[in-house]
């Protein structure tokens, strides 16, 4: 191991000595990005000359070198990780000029998210790689190898694999990789890292199948660490899989690494908010006009429902469209907005508006998310992942249901990347809303929407009258009848009709208490919000109970009907709770000034329901895309019109007198 030749050293201009940290194994002048790789503990930087090669022209791999081996073998070996990390954020301080992808193998991926910690402080990371390593705050179970004989360790390290067999049958060469691994471990076992500590950038876990020391269900916790969503890439092979099998890892390295290089680009073609001026999306059907186009859809986002009326499916657009009663809810939440009228400022130099967010430590392009409506296949096809599709190309956020026609794995592969939650209807099975709760967070879901106001469905003539349930027909229980702990409630030879009527028997629970909130809270470290809170009082209790924010909702007026209205009720809530506790709220919301007036009475964001169904039943994914480009475009001139930079500057102010309320 000391004797094998290393690749030179790289000095670019403006670096704090990188030539002690960083090894270039094949120089690539002409690649798009940089991919820096850490090795695992007693690793060198040669452990990367083969993944190195397998990569294409346009990724230029950067090996680390940790001190105390090879050529930096005179310099002691680190005392802790954030040590390595400092080290080398410092010598990737010249290295600015083309994206920046991290990955770290075994105890490289601690050292890779710490320096990732540091790199985010000056700039971004792309992405986040991590191989064959449990998240940064789960105790890895290691074992003190200052107490594990010469003879146990290396049967240890042969049953791993990854060191060829002549390097261990060699006593000097196995002496030195015994020496670095001991003193590598010494610095793991000192690494310590709060639950909730999080990098900006988005996370891959690379899981071997057949490793020894890792699980599925232990990558899960990722999820935790990253405000930019996280997924799971399988590999095939043992725990060194990624370094022994290069030519099966490159590919999905590059493919992830291109496809997020080609995101701005995308974004901006897409009409992303970051991505374009406020007024493009008018110019853009301006011209289109000149040419004698007009939109395939309507842009009065008032006028959907109608269209999406003479399209559906008669029983399924009623499934959509209904309301509980005689619609005396739903009516009142557009009548709580029609009420409310917004006094415009003038000359306040509002040429941009930022329309930014911050939830839960994760900066959103908007205070829009999509909100969790079930059953989406009766509007469309393809359901949910056309859905899921359109929010990542139009950077809102999906709430997805439990009731969702595709499962939420299903889902999160159409959303890539890109942030979702889930929202959570707890069934009278706790087992399987915990196998619920474990598969969003395999699945990257970035919080829990626990829904409180429907553990009994409402009178909803409009369903009643036509007769139809989507879900007795099987549509919107596949979260259901893909779980294992549903199934495991079935007998084996169990058809689809005794799948729905134990689908039926649990979905829903109506003996919940304040007291099951708590129970869930103790599940999962995912941010908790709690959605249908109306009252203040229940607001507080959520809290109490372990909720991390609400939301303000009427169920879009399907539950009770003549209910308050959700902007009624929002100012009450949001005194309740104080101004630190994020709130959100849904019902009746439909244009971009309904979203201004929504955070003048008190709501961080809102989650925005049927119009964007109806453009999924309209055009599919072009369809919910449409929907999505007009509300962003008329929130960002809601807000120019009325003088705010940013969201900010938003509050009662805004409103008339008397319309405050």
């Amino acid at each position: 191991m000391t004797n094998t030749p290393t690749a030179a050293p790289v000095s670019p201009a403006g670096a704090a000595d990188p030539s002690r940290w960083l090894r270039v194994h094949h120089p690539r002048a002409s690649a798009a990005a940089r991919l820096v790789c850490f090795p695992h503990a007693g690793g060198t930087a040669n452990a990367f000359t083969a993944l190195s090669a397998a990569l294409p022209e346009d990724v230029e791999l950067l090996a680390v070198q940790y001190p105390g081996r090879q050529d930096r073998r005179g310099e002691p070996c680190a005392q802790d990780l954030s040590e390595l990390a400092s080290g080398v954020a410092q010598a990737l301080a010249g290295y600015d000029d083309r994206p920046l992808f991290l990955l770290g193998h075994s105890m490289g991926a601690l050292v890779a998210f710490e320096t990732a910690r540091l790199l985010e402080e000056r700039g971004t990371v792309a992405r986040l790689f991590v191989s064959a390593a449990r998240p940064p705050a789960q105790d890895w179970q290691e074992p003190d190898l200052s107490l594990v004989g010469d003879e146990e360790l290396t049967a240890g390290l042969r049953r791993l694999g990854g060191i060829p067999e002549p390097l261990l049958a060699d006593p000097e060469i196995a002496a030195e990789i015994l020496r670095l691994l001991r003193a590598d471990h010494r610095a793991l076992l000192r690494h310590r890292c709060a639950p909730d500590t999080r990098v900006a950038a988005p996370v891959t876990v690379l899981l071997a199948s057949a490793d020894p020391k890792n699980s599925l269900e232990q990558m899960a916790d990722w999820a935790h660490h990253t405000a930019g969503g996280h997924e799971v890439a399988a590999l095939s092979g043992g725990h060194f899989s990624l370094l022994e099998r290069p030519g099966e890892s490159a590919p999905p390295l590059t493919r992830r690494i291109r496809e997020d290089l080609a995101r701005p680009a995308a974004a901006a073609a897409s009409g992303a908010p970051d991505a374009e001026p406020l007024a493009d999306l008018v110019r853009e059907l301006m011209m289109e006009g000149l040419a004698g186009r007009t939109p395939r859809l309507s842009t009065d986002l008032t006028a959907l429902e109608a269209a999406a009326g003479e399209v559906m499916a008669p029983e399924a657009f009623a499934y959509v469209s209904g309301t509980a009663g005689s619609g005396a809810t739903g009516r009142a939440n557009r009548t709580a907005f029609d009420r409310r009228q917004l006094v415009p400022r003038m000359l306040r130099g509002t040429r941009r508006t930022d329309t930014s967010v911050t939830l839960f430590g994760q900066r959103l392009p908007a205070p829009v998310l999509l909100a969790p409506l079930a059953a989406q296949q009766v509007a469309h096809p393809e359901g949910e992942s056309a859905t899921a599709r359109a929010a990542a190309a139009t950077g809102v956020p999906m709430v997805v249901s439990t009731f969702a026609s595709r499962t939420l794995e299903e889902v999160a592969g159409a959303a890539g990347d890109h942030p979702r939650w889930f929202q959570l209807y707890l069934p009278s099975d706790r087992a399987v809303g915990e196998s619920l709760v474990r598969r969003a967070e395999a699945s990257g879901y970035g919080a829990i929407v626990v829904t409180v106001d429907a553990t009994h469905l409402g009178f909803r003539p409009a369903e009643l009258d036509s007769g139809y349930s989507p879900f007795l027909r099987g549509t919107g229980i596949a979260n259901f009848t893909g779980d294992p702990a549903f199934r495991a409630g079935l007998p084996a030879d169990a058809d689809a009709t005794q799948a729905v009527l134990r689908w039926a028997q649990i979905s829903t629970d109506p003996t919940l208490t304040w007291e099951d909130l708590a129970w869930l809270r103790g599940l999962t470290r995912l941010p908790l919000l709690v959605k249908g809170v109306l009252h203040p009082d229940d607001a507080r209790l959520a809290l109490e109970h372990g909720a991390d924010g609400v939301v303000v909702s009427t169920h879009g007026g399907r539950q009770l009907d003549g209910g308050v209205s959700s902007l009624d009720a929002l100012p009450a809530v949001r005194a309740a709770v104080g101004p630190d506790v994020p709130v959100l709220m849904d019902s009746g919301v439909r244009t971009g000034s309904d979203v201004v007036k929504a955070l003048a009475l008190g709501a961080d964001a809102v989650l925005y329901g049927r119009p964007y169904v109806y453009g999924l039943g309209l055009d599919g994914q072009r369809g919910v895309e449409h929907v999505l480009r007009c509300l962003l475009t008329d929130l960002g001139l809601a807000l120019a019109l009325t003088g705010c930079a940013s969201l900010a500057d938003v509050g009662p102010h805004l409103l008339a007198n008397g319309d405050r309320r």
